[in-house]
Parts: structure tokens; sequence; C-alpha cells
């Protein structure tokens, strides 16, 4: 790969992490007012209902097997939100945070076990460093009790998501791929209200404009960029890359005052930037002293 075709799906993915860790504060507020199950079906819903909108033409290049491969994808990332929403309510936030980013330990595993794919060490050393970051920003002691077991599992259904997505995501299919994604995590977040008699709207204006911004935003774009950038990453730098969303919720968190800047956060994060550096940098600076030398011997 060169490097600009690295680099920019790189950005890509830090700019959709830091759409999520903007979202922590509106959904603190939106799921109090509404329930949960209700406030996923809603929001994935009106990001289904628009990117198929914007891209009826994309979907329908993609064929019988795309439309499969996509309705799988958005069946797993769907289980894996409902799993981690029903761990939330029963963990504190900083908890489930890093049960859910234990996928950067899952997806190499998965990666190993289901393509048979020879993870290079500088990965597992990263993997090593991005979890002892997130341990740094989000645990003060734990104790593994159900709502833990529910979001690790979830955390396994988004490495197996990133897993597939990256064997399965090709060039010029981002906006179909994407559309038939969207539209199953919203049926699979709908059923999951059909017990209660299906989803309640959002109470308020401000309600609606959270859940928009959460639709549009951090779910339909957020699912478009990963679902391209994929196309250009292995999988386990893509999950390594998606850690940073942690930093950025630290991030928002003190420049809204809601937290203060604490030595767990400036560790924690430095651990996780280090391990993006190393699968991401790293390995470019080789190749550029590499080439740099060849020049020299010629």
């Amino acid at each position: 790969m060169t490097s600009r075709t690295t680099i920019l799906p790189t950005l890509g993915l830090l700019a959709m992490t830091a759409v999520w860790g903007s979202t922590f504060f509106m959904i603190k507020d939106v799921v109090a007012r509404m329930p949960v199950a209700d406030f996923l079906a809603v929001r994935f819903a009106v990001a289904a209902l628009a990117m198929l909108a914007l891209f009826p033409r994309h979907v329908w290049r993609l064929g019988r097997s795309g439309i499969a491969r996509g309705l799988a994808l958005g069946a797993v990332y769907g289980a894996g939100q409902l799993l981690q929403t029903r761990g939330l309510q029963l963990i504190a936030p900083s908890v489930s945070g890093f049960a859910t980013g234990m996928y950067v330990v899952f997806t190499p595993i998965l990666a190993t076990l289901l393509l048979r794919q020879r993870m290079p060490g500088v990965a597992w050393i990263a993997v090593g460093l991005s979890t002892a970051g997130l341990a740094l920003l989000s645990l003060n002691g734990v104790s593994v009790d159900a709502g833990v077991w529910l979001t690790l599992a979830s955390a396994a259904l988004y490495a197996l998501h990133i897993v597939l997505l990256g064997q399965w995501s090709r060039h010029g299919e981002a906006f179909g791929l994407s559309a038939v994604q969207m539209v199953a995590i919203a049926l699979v977040c709908l059923v999951a209200t059909l017990p209660h008699g299906g989803p309640a709207a959002p109470p308020d204006r401000a309600a609606w404009l959270a859940v928009l911004y959460m639709a549009l935003i951090a779910g339909a774009g957020a699912m478009l960029m990963q679902t391209w950038a994929q196309s250009h990453l292995p999988a386990t730098r893509a999950a390594i890359v998606m850690t940073t969303e942690p930093v950025f919720a630290a991030a928002f968190a003190v420049a809204f005052g809601s937290d203060l800047l604490t030595w767990r956060m400036l560790a924690g994060g430095a651990l996780v930037l280090g391990a993006m550096y190393l699968v991401e940098l790293a390995p470019r600076r080789s190749m550029a002293l590499a080439a740099e030398a060849g020049h020299h011997e010629v």
C-alpha cells in the first residue's frame, strides 16, 4: 500500500472515532428520557431511510451476494449494539468503555482463527499497548458480573464485524454496503422493541436533534467512513486506530468541563496513541528509511 492510500483511511477512521467520542453526552441525556431499545431503533431507522434515499443505485449494484453480506454485517453489528446497551444498564460507563474496547484484542484473534492471517509482532505489541491504555482511561477497579460479560460479548461481535468488513468491503461499494448494513441494524433494533409494542418517538425537540445527529453523522456517516476505510486497511490496524474513541471522549469531557484532566487520561491516551503509531507511522518510516538508504547506495 502507498502512503496516500493508508493515510487517508486512517484519518477518516480518526474523524469517525472523534464523532463517536462526541456522542457520550447526548446518549446519556437521551436514554435517561426514553427506553434504550427505542432510542436505537429510531436512530438506526432514520439512518437507514436516509442512506436508502441517497444511494438506491449503489445498493442495486451490489447484487445478491453483496446485499447478503451487507445484511449479515448489519445483523452482527446490531446485535453488538443491543448487547452493549443492555450491559451498560448494569455496569458503570467507564467499565463499559473498557469492555467494549476489548474488540482490539478479539480482532487479531478472530482474524487468525477465521482467515488464517498471521499477525506481525508489532501488531500484537500495539494490541497490548491499546489494552493497557484503555484500562488506564476507563477502570478504577472492576468486578466481572453479568453486565461485563454482556459487554464483552458485544466487543466480540464488533471484532467479528471489523474482520468480516475488512474481508468483504470492496473499492467502490462503500455507499451500497453501508446502506444495506444500516437497514439490517435498524431491523435488529426494531425487533428488540416489539415486546413493548414497538419504538416510541423521542420525547422533545432536543432529543430529536440529538437522535438526528447520532443517526446521520455518528450513524450513517460513520458506517460509510468505516466501510470505505476498511477497504484500504487490514482489520487489526483499523481496530487499533478505532481505540482512540475513549481518548476523544475524555478530551470532550475535559473540554466541556464535565471532567478534570488526570494523569490516567494522559497516560492512557499516550499508550493508545503509541499503539496507533506502531501500526501506522512506524512501518511507513521504516519503508522511507529503506528507500533513502537505497537512494544513497546508488
